[in-house]
């Protein structure tokens, strides 16, 4: 499989590492482009041993899977680019906030293969939650492509598109949020004396397993929760106290408003 990307940012990068280190792709089969004013880029992640380019119109000729990695405001001016090199034989997949399927559609030519997905940033460590919708015209194979990809850096599955913002604002985001509260969890340790690299390994293997124990327990998180506060214990004031903060209020309100935000980017 050859592996192209007109982009070639941090999220970028992240996928490109995880395509490499689980072995479905080899270095040298991605190829990845971007401005020439942003060569950086480039040099960065030809230290991965992938082929690099100034022209999208080359990675799209040379790759079976291209993958727009680019900023959602200028999406549709690359695809118009590279249009006329698109066939039946490339399958377009956008990690691009915002940008629907039926934008991409209209950008390309007909009957374009094109899939639609939301990965995040712990695909850095081979650890994303990706979501991913199907064009209208996508082939039978295409779907297990696009999952051998996603899985390789993590966990994924599909949604309808009209979820796509909300994934965009829950998984998308949500790395975001989990890390001011590990951030967060780690201050109060400090301020309390413990040292900062110990509070900070502390906080995030708590967040991890306590994810990890919702996932693989199949218990509500409310139940969970419970089984920690025991009557009148320590945990149980600290949860009070983040009741009266509106920690959870917080938390419901910021996925609402990311996915306000991600459909406005999406209509822009």
């Amino acid at each position: 499989m050859r592996i192209g990307f007109l982009g070639a940012g941090k999220m970028a990068g992240a996928i490109m590492r995880g395509f490499i280190d689980s072995g479905v792709a080899e270095a040298k089969h991605i190829i990845a482009s971007c401005p020439k004013q942003d060569h950086g880029l480039l040099e960065k992640i030809t230290k991965l041993g992938v082929v690099t380019t100034h022209e999208n119109g080359r990675v799209v000729k040379e790759s079976n899977v291209v993958i727009v990695c680019t900023k959602p405001n200028v999406v549709r001016k690359v695809l118009t680019e590279v249009s006329s090199k698109v066939t039946r034989q490339n399958l377009i997949v956008s990690v691009a906030l915002g940008v629907t399927i039926k934008t991409m559609e209209k950008a390309l030519p007909e009957n374009t293969r094109v899939i639609r997905v939301m990965p995040n940033i712990p695909a850095l460590v081979r650890m994303s939650a990706s979501v991913y919708s199907l064009g209208n015209n996508v082939l039978d194979g295409d779907t297990d492509i696009v999952q051998k990809l996603l899985c390789s850096i993590g966990y994924c599955e599909e949604i309808h598109e009209s979820l796509m913002d909300i994934a965009t604002a829950l998984s998308g985001s949500g790395p975001a949020y989990v890390f001011t509260v590990i951030q967060s969890l780690a201050d109060g340790a400090v301020k309390m004396g413990m040292p900062r690299a110990q509070a900070l390994r502390l906080a995030a293997q708590a967040v991890m397993g306590s994810a990890k124990l919702v996932l693989e327990s199949g218990e509500h998180p409310d139940s969970l929760k419970d089984d920690v506060c025991s009557p009148g214990g320590c945990t149980i004031y600290a949860m009070h106290s983040l009741e009266r903060g509106g920690f959870r209020s917080s938390l419901i309100e910021a996925v609402e408003i990311a996915t306000n935000r991600a459909k406005a980017i999406g209509e822009s």
